[in-house]
């Protein structure tokens, strides 16, 4: 089963992404905060990473900056999903390695359909 890293500072958004996932066929680690992912980075697998940008401790560009650094990480996928939708801040996180930004609020049909192409099942 593919492994997707959900990350957010958000509860209830955790909890309808990862629902929707889950339904989709996908496991589904969560995580609050990017300091919590980069802890859950380390001894453990995952094919897909979905980040906020705006999140307590460590924010998602961070995120990314230090998980591409990670060898096993450096080619994964990762979706954006933000409220911010400006131009620059997105070429920002597409020169960072991001695959994808998705705005929210957002459909969960809408995630599951780009997760599907970057990770199909």
């Amino acid at each position: 089963m593919k492994k997707i890293l959900l990350v957010d500072d958000s509860s209830s958004l955790r909890i309808a992404v990862r629902q929707a996932l889950t339904e989709a066929g996908y496991e589904v680690v969560e995580a609050e905060d990017g300091q919590h992912a980069l802890s859950l980075l380390d001894g453990r697998r995952f094919h897909l990473i979905i980040t906020d940008i705006n999140m307590p401790k460590i924010d998602g560009f961070t995120l990314i900056d230090v998980m591409k650094k990670f060898p096993a990480y450096r080619y994964t996928p990762v979706v954006i999903i933000s409220t911010i939708d400006s131009e620059h801040k997105i070429d920002r996180g597409q020169d960072m390695g991001a695959n994808a930004w998705v705005v929210k609020p957002f459909e969960p049909a809408q995630l599951i359909e780009l997760v599907g192409k970057l990770l199909p099942l």
